[in-house]
């Protein structure tokens, strides 16, 4: 201050009077120090750390020396005192200020700027894909990030119009088979994607092993639909990518206000609510305030998991969270009767092929004689909505566990197809949903491949050739949503999965994205009941358009309500003797394109 006291002088009255006039230049500075002392204490200027300064930093730092000039000037119209001030002027105290601000302002940015280049050896130094509003708007944000982590070479764009062009100070650079090297020459180790070119990204799958194969790193915004085109990106939005982002996938849209309609203010019950899906369908239910929800589910940790869950996201929602099964009828059916649900989204099942390969008896139990129960329950108890969560392991089914679900299917089509006949009284309309593997789901690949990778390996596929059709789980349960929006009763409604994945490549991806080293991949053969191709219809069945063009309707036989009921009846009956050789040629016999494939059970198809 004291400095910029003696240039301000040296301006208005030259030098002569700066070497005439130095001790009375330094008292009066000094004096004029205790109002700079007052106002960056009232600023809290001195609070800044340096290397981390902003423009809210510097614009503190303008405003404390205006104050405190402006406090000198009025000192110095006082008549009493204004005898300290016989070699200064009005103009001096301003450019004063003036003077120290530029100082301590430039120190600052002088200080950042040192600090930053002595960071360069932990910043990753990246390129930007994407250089319209997206792009710009993660460069602008690497840039302000405290502490730095990114170091801005270049963006990275698909118009040929913007080639040869700079941005922001650094060259743009065409998304072609020459990226790679030019990454390389530059040092950089990382591609920050814009959100508007994820998907872009995603449907480039060349591109991403290009990239993955090269060690460069991905980072992506954690959803497009979290920035809005407008507002500036925040740090927690970049994250590094996983599997599941490069995954290619369609945009899934859903009308939000009809599935509002359907949920809001009503009774809503969901079996399996700790499962996988049934957890994110309690989510996306709880979200469009329903009156009550009535949660089943076996499992009493994670149960408690979720009725935690409940009571911190959505405590405006009352939730019965009940730790039951659905096989017990007479506990069932208490809990129909005493909260009467609007609408049943029916999740419970046991899924894993192997293990109910090995327990044919138990899959009869669970998920074939538990929907009938609630199934019956439903109409009872007057239900408007039964929406039955099915298998693409359902369609030509070659094990145990999707032979069950399509029994389960039979039995709610046929139900509604009685209700409509007249032949069962009661109003409930069943609706059946299909899809297949969702990512990150209890006991999917996905956490088995994290698991085995972290352990150094292998990472054990079955076949090289499988390959499988996958989902987010969001996604499917926001189309099973769609689906109860849209089923009038009877439908199994197939959802669009997208493009198949090989596994082996799924597993390729997830290694060079840990950046592990010689994790082997080990090739243990089809598991029993497994076949290389899932299928979402099978040969017989056509399907027929939805308004969302994610979502069809399966063509599919129709069969008699009492005839099913009988035949179930006697596979229940079956099942209690645990004989697994008789109840599967049952459940043949009811599903005649039941083959087994890499099973025990594959000599009751010679017969």
């Amino acid at each position: 201050m004291i400095a910029s006291g003696y240039v301000a002088h040296y301006f208005v009255f030259r030098a002569m009077s700066v070497t005439t006039h130095v001790w009375g230049i330094l008292l009066k500075y000094c004096f004029f120090l205790i109002f700079y002392l007052a106002a960056f204490r009232i600023f809290r200027t001195y609070l800044g750390v340096f290397r981390y300064s902003s423009f809210t930093d510097l614009m503190k730092i303008a405003e404390a020396n205006a104050l405190a000039a402006l406090a000198c000037c009025l000192v110095r119209i006082s008549p009493d005192i204004a005898y300290l001030f016989c070699y200064i002027s009005y103009r001096e105290i301003i450019l004063s200020a003036v003077v120290a601000t530029v100082v301590m302002g430039a120190f600052r940015i002088f200080i950042k700027y040192l600090y930053d280049s002595m960071r360069t050896d932990v910043t990753k130094r990246v390129f930007i894909y994407g250089t319209h509003t997206g792009g710009v708007g993660i460069a602008k944000l690497i840039k302000n990030q405290q502490p730095k982590r990114f170091s801005l070479q270049g963006f990275v764009t698909d118009d040929k119009k913007m080639k040869g062009h700079t941005l922001m100070g650094v060259d743009v650079v065409p998304n072609d088979d020459k990226l790679i090297d030019i990454m390389t020459e530059a040092r950089a180790t990382v591609l920050l994607v814009s959100p508007l070119k994820t998907k872009d990204l995603t449907d480039n799958q060349e591109m991403i092993d290009h990239l993955m194969d090269a060690g460069i790193q991905i980072f992506i915004t954690k959803s497009a639909e979290e920035w809005d085109g407008k507002s500036d990106l925040q740090a927690t939005q970049l994250k590094e990518v996983q599997i599941e982002d490069l995954l290619p996938r369609d945009e899934i849209k859903t009308d939000k206000e009809k599935i509002a309609a359907l949920f809001k203010g009503k009774k809503v019950m969901v079996t399996g609510s700790a499962g996988s899906i049934g957890s994110e369908i309690v989510r996306q239910v709880a979200a469009f305030e329903p009156e009550q929800m009535i949660l089943i589910d076996s499992a009493e940790t994670p149960q408690h998991s979720i009725r935690l869950m409940m009571a911190k996201e959505f405590p405006g929602v009352k939730a019965e969270t009940i730790v039951t099964s659905i096989v017990n009828k007479e506990r069932m059916e208490h809990i129909f009767a005493a909260y009467k649900p609007d609408c049943v989204l029916h999740a419970a099942a046991y899924k894993h092929v192997p293990m109910m390969e090995d327990n044919p008896c138990e899959s009869v139990t669970n998920n074939i004689e538990g929907t009938m129960n609630i199934a019956d329950l439903a109409v009872k108890y007057g239900t408007n909505k039964f929406v039955m969560i099915s298998t693409d392991k359902a369609v030509n089914p070659t094990n145990v566990m999707g032979c069950s679900k399509r029994i389960c299917e039979i039995y709610v089509q046929s139900l509604d197809k009685a209700i409509k006949e007249g032949k069962i009284q009661g109003h409930t309309q069943f609706v059946t949903t299909r899809f297949g593997n969702v990512l990150g789901s209890n006991g999917s690949v996905i956490p088995l491949f994290e698991k085995q990778i972290k352990n150094g390996g292998p990472v054990t596929v079955t076949d090289p050739n499988i390959i499988r059709y996958f989902m987010l789980i969001p996604e499917a349960c926001n189309l099973v949503l769609e689906a109860a929006v849209m089923g009038k009763g009877g439908e199994i409604y197939v959802f669009d999965m997208g493009k198949p994945v090989k596994i082996a490549d799924l597993a390729k991806r997830m290694i060079k994205l840990s950046g592990a080293k010689d994790v082997e991949i080990k090739y243990t053969g089809l598991r029993d009941g497994e076949k290389l191709y899932e299928e979402l219809l099978s040969n017989q069945e056509e399907t027929l358009p939805t308004f969302n063009e994610k979502v069809r309707i399966a063509k599919v036989r129709e069969y008699d309500f009492q005839e099913v009921k009988s035949e179930l009846q006697e596979l229940i009956k079956i099942s209690l003797n645990f004989d697994k050789m008789e109840t599967v040629a049952m459940m043949k016999k009811i599903v005649p394109e039941f083959k087994s494939n890499n099973s025990i059970y594959e000599k009751l198809d010679k017969g």
